[in-house]
């Protein structure tokens, strides 16, 4: 049996950890390559590059993060679609509080790269598009006026707390939720009665 598939694996998994937890910048191939156990033509076998490396670290971030724990934890919360979006921010609220909470992974390559155009940057913009898609559809759900426009606005929320909580705010969730009530309230259906 060939050991390619576990280095791999080893490979990714120290990278995961190391870049969510520092950022990629201040993670170089050969603290991975130790980290991993690995050689460093097995790395290279893998990935290419330290960018190819990133990616797929980015891609393994949506899988567990936003797919795995956002977006499952918040419609297994919420019981309704207005409470599924709110459910988003209880979430948060436990992460904030983490003793090892990392911040948003796609928020600290997005700006560690500082280069819209740059490869990584645009694969950041990208998965929070995702994530925006998964809010706007959850707006449709609930009927809200402007799904799109609600959505961006909610991002805004969700990025903005997981800023102030990176500087040390713990109760930003709560303080985020509150605002959300209020945009979930300027979107709802204007009253016919």
């Amino acid at each position: 049996m060939s050991t390619e598939p576990v280095a791999r694996q080893r490979i990714l998994e120290s990278a995961y950890d190391l870049f969510s937890r520092r950022g990629v910048r201040a993670v170089g191939i050969e603290e991975v390559i130790e980290r991993a156990a690995v050689a460093k033509a097995t790395l290279y076998r893998h990935f290419p590059s330290k960018d190819d490396l990133v990616l797929e670290f980015l891609r393994q971030r949506e899988t567990i993060w936003t797919h795995g724990w956002v977006e499952t934890e918040a419609r297994k919360r919420g019981t309704t679609p207005e409470g599924r979006l709110l459910a988003i921010f209880d979430l948060f609220d436990e992460w904030f509080r983490q003793k090892d909470f990392e911040a948003c992974s796609f928020i600290k390559v997005l700006l560690e790269m500082n280069d819209r155009s740059h490869p990584l940057c645009r694969a950041c913009a990208a998965h929070l598009e995702n994530i925006r898609s998964f809010v706007r559809a959850l707006a449709q759900e609930a009927g809200l006026r402007d799904p799109a426009g609600f959505a961006h606005s909610w991002g805004i929320l969700m990025r903005g707390s997981i800023v102030a909580a990176a500087e040390g705010d713990v109760e930003a969730a709560r303080r985020a939720k509150s605002m959300a009530r209020l945009l979930l309230d300027q979107h709802r259906p204007a009253s016919t009665s």
